[in-house]
C-alpha cells in the first residue's frame, strides 16, 4: 500500500498531545534566531564605515537566502514535534472475531418470479456470492424459516458448509420471520460462549432477508413475534440489517389459483428501527448481490484508530537535511 508523504489527511486526533508543548520550545528558538540577527544588525550599522559597508555587503536578495536554513530547521522541529504526539487516522481493518447470521425467508411467496428466476433461487446465488466475500474471520451461520425456524449451518469460517445449506433450500408454508430471528440469536450465545480472544461477546449482526409480511403469529408484537424478537436483539447488542427482496407485482401458484405476493417493507423497516440496522430493498437480482456486496463492506470491516505520526517524521527528517544543505549552500556552515 502507498503511503502519502503525511499520510492521511484526515487526522483522527492525537494519542500523545501534551507533547505539543514542545512546540513552545521551538517557538522560542525562532525568536531567539530572530532577536540575534537584529542585535548583530544593530553592532554592524554601529561600527561599521557606511561608504565601505555599502560595497562589501551582500545584497539584499542574498541576505534574505542566508535565512532559508534557519527556516527549515524551525520548520522541521514543528514537524517533529506534532510526530511525538502521536497522529492517528481512521484505518479499515478486516474483522477476525465476529458473528454474522444470515436469515432468509423460505415461505411459499419466495417461489414467485417476479425477480428471475425466482425470489427463492436469487436469494440462493446471492447469498453464496455473500458467503464468498464475506471476511474470512468472521463466523458465518446460516437459519432459514418459513412456518418455523431451523438453524442449517451453526456459526463457522467454513463457507463449503454454508453454501451447500443454501443451495438446499426450500419452500416452506407461512412466515414466522420473529422464529427466525430469535433462532439466530440462539447460535449468536452459544459461539459467544466458546469464542475466545476477548473479554466482551464478539460483535454479532444478523443480516435479514424476507419478502412479506409475517404471519406466524399474526402480530409482530407477541412473544415470538418479529418485533418482540427484535428487542431482544437489541438487548443483546444485535443489530440486524434487513433486505426486502421482490417486486409489487409478484404472484404465486397456489392450487390453481394466482394469489398476489408483493414485497412488504414496512416490517422489515420497523425491525431495524428497533436494533438500529440498516433497511434495503431489492427488486432484481443483481440489486440484490449488489445490497450484499455493501453488507460485506460495512459489517466485515471495522474502523479503528491508526498511526500516522510516518509521514510527519519523513518530512521532518527532509527539511532537516534540507536545512543543514541550505546552510552549506548560502552560508557555508551548518546552522546555528
Amino acid at each position: 500500500m502507498t503511503v502519502p508523504l503525511l499520510g492521511p489527511l484526515a487526522l483522527s486526533g492525537f494519542a500523545h498531545a501534551w507533547y505539543f508543548l514542545y512546540l513552545v520550545v521551538v517557538l522560542a528558538l525562532a525568536a531567539v534566531y530572530v532577536i540575534l540577527q537584529f542585535a548583530r544588525h544593530r553592532r554592524v550599522l554601529r561600527f561599521a564605515n557606511m561608504d565601505v559597508l555599502q560595497r562589501v555587503a551582500p545584497s539584499a536578495s542574498r541576505r534574505r537566502w542566508c535565512h532559508v536554513p534557519a527556516v527549515l530547521l524551525v520548520t522541521a522541529l514543528a514537524l517533529l514535534a506534532i510526530a511525538l504526539a502521536a497522529p492517528t487516522h481512521d484505518v479499515r481493518i478486516p474483522r477476525s472475531r465476529a458473528v454474522v447470521m444470515l436469515v432468509i425467508d423460505v415461505s411459499e411467496s419466495m417461489v414467485a418470479t417476479d425477480v428471475a428466476p425466482s425470489r427463492l433461487e436469487a436469494a440462493k446465488e446471492a447469498g453464496k456470492q455473500f458467503a464468498d466475500e464475506l471476511t474470512p474471520g468472521i463466523n458465518l451461520g446460516l437459519v432459514a424459516f418459513g412456518g418455523s425456524a431451523t438453524l442449517l449451518v451453526s456459526p463457522t469460517t467454513n463457507r463449503a458448509a454454508t453454501k451447500t445449506a443454501i443451495d438446499n433450500l426450500t419452500p416452506e408454508e407461512r412466515t414466522a420471520t420473529g422464529e427466525g430471528i430469535f433462532t439466530a440469536l440462539q447460535a449468536i450465545a452459544s459461539v459467544d460462549a466458546v469464542m475466545g480472544g476477548g473479554d466482551a461477546p464478539a460483535p454479532a449482526h444478523i443480516v435479514l432477508e424476507s419478502d412479506g409480511a409475517e404471519t406466524m403469529p399474526r402480530n409482530p408484537d407477541d412473544p415470538r413475534g418479529a418485533y418482540t424478537a427484535a428487542r431482544a436483539a437489541k438487548d443483546q447488542g444485535v443489530a440486524i440489517s434487513t433486505i426486502s427482496f421482490g417486486t409489487p407485482d409478484g404472484v404465486v401458484d397456489i392450487n390453481g389459483q394466482q394469489i398476489a405476493v408483493p414485497v412488504d417493507d414496512a416490517t422489515l423497516q420497523q425491525i431495524t428501527d428497533i436494533t438500529g440496522g440498516q433497511t434495503f430493498h431489492a427488486g432484481s437480482l443483481a440489486q440484490l448481490k449488489q445490497v450484499y456486496s455493501t453488507l460485506q463492506e460495512q459489517i466485515g470491516y471495522e474502523t479503528i484508530r491508526g498511526d500516522a505520526s510516518e509521514g510527519w517524521i519523513r518530512l521532518g527528517a527532509v527539511l532537516m537535511a534540507a536545512a543543514v544543505l541550505a546552510s552549506v549552500v548560502t552560508n557555508r556552515r551548518v546552522p546555528v
